[in-house]
């Protein structure tokens, strides 16, 4: 940390990212309710509702995260990041106090907008911290990142089961105390030198898909990053609709399992990647990621009893080595000066999959799950995240084999 900017402004960021995602695992548990209160629908029904609030969230940080990141450019990090949290703020009042379902729209909109700050606060980081301490710093972003998809469905859920809207407000009032904190700790960390003119290419979304053609090396990797981006979002599409309909869970019991979910990944992305590299290289880990990956989506598509997701739950932990494993390779087949291109192209395919996935998952949710489906099965988007993932493995075959990773 450079001295002139203060431990507290570092921590502020650090909360700034733990209260985006507090905010938003905490409205997962008690979005069935909601949906189903505003819109008058059971559940099993409501659920047609649950795709497009979930993917305009996505679409706005799809849209927004290399806008605010310029804007952050031309003036400062400071402004960016404390209007977004007051924003932020906003949406979760408006939220709660929501009378129709174009309201919760609205809100969902800000808060995707909002969230999408994860660029400008790793810039301030980037900004206040040496660069070899860079590499520690952004890791407690990533932390950070674990702690509030763990902290925000329990709370959410416990917050939910007194009152639909309690968690809203909670989360709105977390967001007012952190902008007057961040007003009287948080000091610019860009300085006016290094400031640059806003150019909207430059703050264009579709820039870095632009550049899949000057990858062709990494190309099918890149394509196996989306397809298995597009099988893993099953979980914040449906997770929550899946546990209401076939278990009779309450929010607190959807809250219970995404926090065990949180916990998991947090064990495997914080002590278990390194170990896994180390001992099989990265090309098996890619494979023993996408396999276990696979059993499990299988697994949850035919678990008929709670006790048996609750089992399942910490094995596929271990599907989260995939993503880590397969950067490693592409970063490692990329040119230094090419980092970037690399890691914004697989960040679009990712924001993608966010996108596409709650449209998709929760309208095959639905098919299957109503009362007048002519086949009921209500694990079937965790059927189709299996084949999904099945998908991507002849996708990452041939790029291994491109350069030799398969027998690695």
């Amino acid at each position: 940390m450079q001295k002139t900017h203060g431990k507290n402004a570092f921590f502020f960021v650090l909360v700034v990212v733990l209260l985006d995602m507090i905010g938003f695992g905490l409205v997962m548990p008690v979005m069935p309710a909601l949906i189903s209160e505003l819109t008058g629908k059971p559940e099993a029904d409501a659920v047609l509702w649950a795709g497009p609030i979930i993917a305009v969230y996505a679409l706005m940080n799809f849209l927004f995260s290399p806008l605010l990141g310029s804007l952050s450019d031309r003036f400062g990090r400071r402004p960016v990041i404390l209007i977004s949290v007051a924003t932020l703020g906003i949406n979760f009042l408006i939220t709660g106090l929501a009378t129709s379902i174009w309201i919760l729209f609205i809100g969902r909109v800000l808060s995707g907008i909002s969230g999408a700050t994860f660029s400008t606060a790793n810039a301030y980081i980037a900004d206040v911290t040496e660069p070899e301490n860079r590499g520690k710093a952004f890791g407690m972003v990533g932390a950070m990142f674990g702690l509030g998809f763990i902290i925000g469905p329990v709370v959410g859920g416990y917050l939910g089961a007194i009152d639909s809207r309690a968690p809203f407000f909670a989360a709105a009032t977390l967001s007012l105390i952190s902008v007057i904190y961040g007003i009287f700790v948080l000091p610019e960390s860009l300085t006016p030198e290094n400031r640059r003119p806003f150019s909207i290419m430059r703050a264009n979304p579709f820039g870095a898909i632009a550049h899949f053609s000057k990858l062709p090396h990494i190309a099918w990797l890149l394509l196996a990053v989306g397809l298995f981006a597009l099988a893993h979002n099953v979980y914040p599409a449906v997770w929550h609709f899946h546990g209401t309909i076939r278990y009779d869970w309450t929010s607190a019991e959807i809250g219970n399992s995404l926090g065990l979910v949180g916990l998991t990944s947090a064990i495997v992305q914080g002590g278990l990647i390194g170990p896994v590299l180390k001992k099989f290289g990265a090309a098996k880990t890619v494979w023993i990621g996408i396999s276990v990956s696979v059993l499990c989506y299988i697994g949850y598509a035919f678990a008929d009893l709670p006790w048996i997701v609750y089992m399942i739950i910490p094995i596929s932990a271990l599907g989260g080595l995939t993503m880590p494993a397969l950067n490693s390779i592409t970063s490692g087949q990329t040119a230094k000066n090419a980092q970037g291109e690399l890691q914004g192209a697989q960040s679009s395919l990712q924001s993608l999959a966010q996108i596409i996935a709650p449209l998709m998952m929760t309208q095959v949710l639905y098919a299957f799950s109503t009362e007048d489906a002519s086949i009921q099965f209500v694990g079937a988007p965790f059927l189709l995240a299996a084949s999904l993932a099945l998908c991507a493995m002849p996708l990452v075959w041939i790029g291994l084999r491109h350069k030799g990773h398969n027998k690695a």
